[in-house]
């Protein structure tokens, strides 16, 4: 019987589109929306030099189209045809792109495998298939009006969140009416023409549209209680990278390929990983490398407190700073995954290694909490057993006696704590 867990190279697509290295950027904007893809890899050789993508072009959102996409292309994690699903899950994360060049033995391209070849698989792995969708789905820290102009998506807090997932669009009684991507962003702030350049004439005027004029409608969602397995093949039958979670037609929740796929990391039996995988969410990949040291020290004697407890094998933090507070003030939302469940977690706090350790100190209480009970649950004798033992017993005081004691000073001791 076929393993579950699928390879690169089951899942990958042969024969992908390339660029050279030379290539305009307007050549790489047309073929990703004629081809609705996000990233592109740069062949020079037949060898991997780099990979274009969707997200490090709207970064730089002043360049020219003329601009050769050596000048803006990232270096890709670079995975083998035998690379299993969960280490493929975690390079992806890890790098925070969509897809990955599979490369042979001599660096040619042999095909790419991205998120949604990892989502389309994933009903099929009952290990993954079978959450809850609370589970998995990021809280939304950012909501859009339909007649926001389109110029509070090019703030640095809106771009952070773009970069991660698309953003909910209601109307003025808060319920979902669509939602924006990086691709919808795109398609308004580029514009080519014959020569390769911006159409500058329209430049001026096209961030005060409204953003009711840009949105994709309708977004498309799940219910709470949905199962993992179900969200990932509505985003496959869809064509979508997140959906939403609504109640009563207003979102309370998204989720994307990446949670979906982040379940997979440390779960493929014999290939789980050994270290715990922390991904970090809404910090710009340009942010200051000493606040992102200071950060990795923080979540390392965060995590050591946690495995005390436990078994930590993913978490996940997402930052939401308060651009419009003068004190730095900042939301920090934490999602941890172990051998045993899921943790959440959420402060808010004056700066952002404030907020992340507080939150890291309610999932350590949170996990000390687990093991006691589970402790607890261990030694606790039910009182319908005792009543049964103490009937069965009630020709022997002195058993009766012991039974009655060792019951009693477990509740006692309990109590205490």
């Amino acid at each position: 019987m076929a393993s579950p867990w699928p390879t690169a190279g089951d899942l990958m697509t042969a024969r992908p589109i390339t660029l050279p290295p030379e290539s305009l950027l307007s050549q790489a904007l047309g073929i990703m929306r004629g081809r609705h893809i996000h990233e592109i890899p740069v062949v020079q050789n037949r060898r991997v030099v780099g990979m274009v993508t969707l997200d490090s072009i709207a970064r730089r959102v002043n360049l020219p189209l003329s601009t050769k996409i050596d000048r803006l292309m990232l270096l890709p994690p670079i995975v083998s045809p035998s690379t299993g699903y969960a280490e493929l899950s975690e390079q992806l994360l890890a790098t925070g792109m969509r897809a990955a060049p599979v490369t042979g033995p001599r660096g040619e391209l042999l095909g790419v495998v991205s998120r949604t070849d990892l989502v389309r698989r994933l009903p099929r792995i009952p290990a993954l298939a079978g959450h809850r969708i609370e589970e998995v789905m990021a809280p939304l820290n950012l909501l859009l009006q339909e007649r926001d102009p389109l110029h509070t998506l090019l703030g640095q807090d809106a771009l952070r969140h773009l970069e991660t997932h698309p953003l909910p669009v209601v109307d003025r009684r808060g319920t979902l009416s669509g939602a924006v991507g990086i691709a919808d962003l795109g398609e308004v702030l580029w514009r080519p023409v014959a020569q390769g350049h911006r159409d500058v004439e329209n430049r001026g005027t096209a961030t005060e549209v409204e953003i009711r004029t840009i949105m994709h409608s309708p977004a498309v969602t799940v219910p709470l209680n949905t199962t993992t397995g179900a969200a990932a093949r509505l985003m496959s039958d869809e064509r979508v990278s997140s959906v939403f979670v609504v109640q009563d037609g207003r979102p309370v929740g998204i989720v994307s390929q990446a949670d979906l796929i982040g379940l997979a990391v440390g779960g493929a039996g014999g290939g789980a990983l050994g270290d715990v995988f922390v991904q970090i969410q809404g910090l710009r990949a340009s942010a200051d490398p000493a606040i992102l040291s200071e950060i990795d020290q923080v979540v390392a004697r965060g995590l050591r407190r946690v495995a005390r407890y436990v078994h930590p094998v993913m978490l996940t933090v997402h930052f939401s700073p308060h651009a419009s507070h003068r004190s730095g003030e900042a939301s920090v939302d934490g999602r941890l995954n172990t051998d045993r469940e899921i943790l959440y977690a959420s402060r808010t706090g004056w700066n952002l290694y404030a907020a992340l350790n507080e939150m890291l100190d309610e999932l350590e209480s949170q996990a000390r909490r687990q093991k006691e009970e589970r402790r607890d649950a261990t030694h606790r004798t039910s009182p319908r057993l005792v009543a049964e033992a103490l009937e069965e017993t009630s020709a022997d005081p002195e058993l009766e006696a012991r039974i009655r004691s060792a019951t009693h000073g477990g509740r006692s001791r309990r109590r205490r704590r």
